[in-house]
C-alpha cells in the first residue's frame, strides 16, 4: 500500500533557480531504476513462487518502486522541460536487461537474495537521505524524503523476510557478509552505468561502461556526509548479524569512510568535476 501520493508532493513549490544540474543527471539516472522494478518483481515471484506471502510482499514493494520512478521523472522534467522521461525509460528498456528466465536466486540461497535486497535498500534510502539534505530545491527535497522513508520501511521488509529464512537455511555470519558485500560491488555494474548512458547521453553515442559509472557515481555519490555513512554501516551491520554500535563497527566506518571518499574523488577526476 502506498504511503503517499504523487500528486500530493508540494510541485507549486518547484524552484527552477535551485536545480543543481548534475544531481539532475544522477535524478533522470535514478527514475528509470526505480521504474523498472517492475522486472525485479517478476524475478523475486519466480525464486519464491511457493511463498504467496512475500510473492505479495513483493509486489506491494514494486508499486511503491515505480511511483518513485514516475514521481522522479516529473521532477525532472519540470527541471529540464526538453527530457521525456517516458521515452528515456523506453530507451533503458530496450537496452538493459536482467535475466527473468530463472526460478532459484542467483545468490544461493533465498536467504542470499533477501541478504542481497537489504543491501539495495540500504544504498537507495542512504542515497535518497543523502539527496533531500543536499539540496535546496523544494520538491526535490520533499519528493527525496518521502522516498527514503519508503525505503527504509522495504528495508524492514526484506530484512523481517530474511530472517524467517535464515531459521530454515542457517547461513553463517560471514556467509551472509560475503552476499552482503558482493551486492555492494555490484552498484558500479551495467544497471546504473547504463541508466547514466540512456537517461543524459545521446542516442548516437556509443556506451562506454567506465564513462558512464564514472559519471553516475561521481553526481550520485556528492551529496553523502559522514553521517549517511554510519547509517550505512549499522544497516549492513544489522544485516549480516553484526552488532552496530560496536567497536568493530565504528572501525568499519573509519574505513568505509575513507574509502567512500577516495572513491567518489576518483569518479569525479573521471568524469572531469574535479581537478586533478
Amino acid at each position: 500500500m502506498k504511503h503517499w501520493q504523487i500528486d500530493q508532493l508540494p510541485w507549486d513549490q518547484f524552484d527552477p533557480a535551485k536545480v543543481d544540474p548534475e544531481l539532475l543527471k544522477a535524478v533522470k539516472a535514478a527514475s528509470v531504476v526505480e521504474r523498472n522494478s517492475v522486472d525485479y518483481a517478476i524475478y523475486l515471484n519466480n525464486v519464491f513462487s511457493d511463498d504467496p506471502d512475500f510473492k505479495q510482499a513483493a509486489d506491494e514493494w514494486a508499486v511503491e518502486e515505480i511511483q518513485h520512478g514516475d514521481a522522479l521523472g516529473r521532477w525532472a522534467m519540470l527541471a529540464d522541460p526538453e527530457w521525456d522521461y517516458q521515452a528515456a525509460f523506453q530507451r533503458y528498456r530496450d537496452f538493459y536487461h536482467i535475466n527473468l528466465e530463472v526460478d532459484t536466486s542467483i545468490r544461493g540461497s533465498r536467504t542470499g537474495e533477501l541478504i542481497a535486497r537489504c543491501m539495495v535498500e540500504t544504498g537507495t534510502s542512504s542515497f535518497y537521505s543523502a539527496l533531500a539534505d543536499a539540496t535546496d530545491e523544494p520538491a526535490l527535497k520533499a519528493l527525496c524524503r518521502q522516498i527514503a522513508a519508503d525505503e527504509f520501511r522495504h528495508f524492514k521488509l526484506f530484512y523481517d523476510h530474511m530472517h524467517r529464512y535464515l531459521r530454515r537455511e542457517n547461513i553463517s555470519t560471514w556467509q551472509r557478509a560475503r552476499i552482503a558485500l558482493g551486492r555492494i560491488t555490484e552498484s558500479e555494474d551495467d544497471e546504473l552505468a547504463s541508466a547514466y548512458h540512456t537517461t543524459n547521453e545521446p542516442e548516437n553515442m556509443p556506451y562506454d561502461h567506465k564513462r558512464c559509472i564514472a559519471n553516475y557515481m561521481a553526481r550520485s555519490m556528492k551529496s553523502y556526509k559522514p553521517q549517511h555513512l554510519k547509517r550505512v554501516t549499522n544497516m549492513v551491520f544489522k544485516t549480516i548479524g553484526l552488532t552496530p554500535h560496536s567497536k568493530i563497527q565504528s572501525v568499519a566506518f573509519w574505513i568505509t569512510e575513507k574509502l567512500f571518499f577516495s572513491r567518489q574523488a576518483k569518479f569525479a577526476r573521471m568524469a572531469g568535476l574535479q581537478r586533478n
